[in-house]
């Protein structure tokens, strides 16, 4: 027993990893949410920011069934941030698909996206 615990003891320590070793996942992690997109809905007129509750079960749900809408992150009431891989048009209308379905907009509401 006296011995394995000197081994252990002897081991080397892992070194930190250079940093050209952690740069490029860095650089890549700076560019899966670089884009700023405000998601709107209308209601008797008006536009109002999508509640973050609506945002997040969006994007969890698309965790698991689309992996295209993997890279979208909601930040706020109306804001999500998505990277350079999602399609606009292609998240707009499952989005819009996704809100009717879950009850949370009416058939006839629309759904907005502007790039900020």
């Amino acid at each position: 027993m006296a011995k394995a615990i000197l081994q252990r003891r002897q081991r080397p320590r892992p070194r930190c990893k250079a940093f050209n070793d952690w740069l490029p996942y860095y650089l890549e992690s700076l560019w899966m949410f670089s884009r700023k997109v405000h998601v709107e809905y209308e209601l008797d007129g008006m536009r109002l920011p999508c509640p973050l509750k609506w945002l997040d079960n969006f994007s969890m749900r698309n965790f698991t069934n689309a992996s295209i809408f993997d890279d979208t992150l909601p930040v706020g009431d109306g804001i999500i941030e998505i990277g350079e891989r999602v399609p606009l048009d292609k998240l707009k209308a499952a989005m819009e698909d996704w809100f009717q379905r879950k009850g949370y907009l009416p058939k006839s509401a629309g759904l907005w996206l502007e790039l900020e």
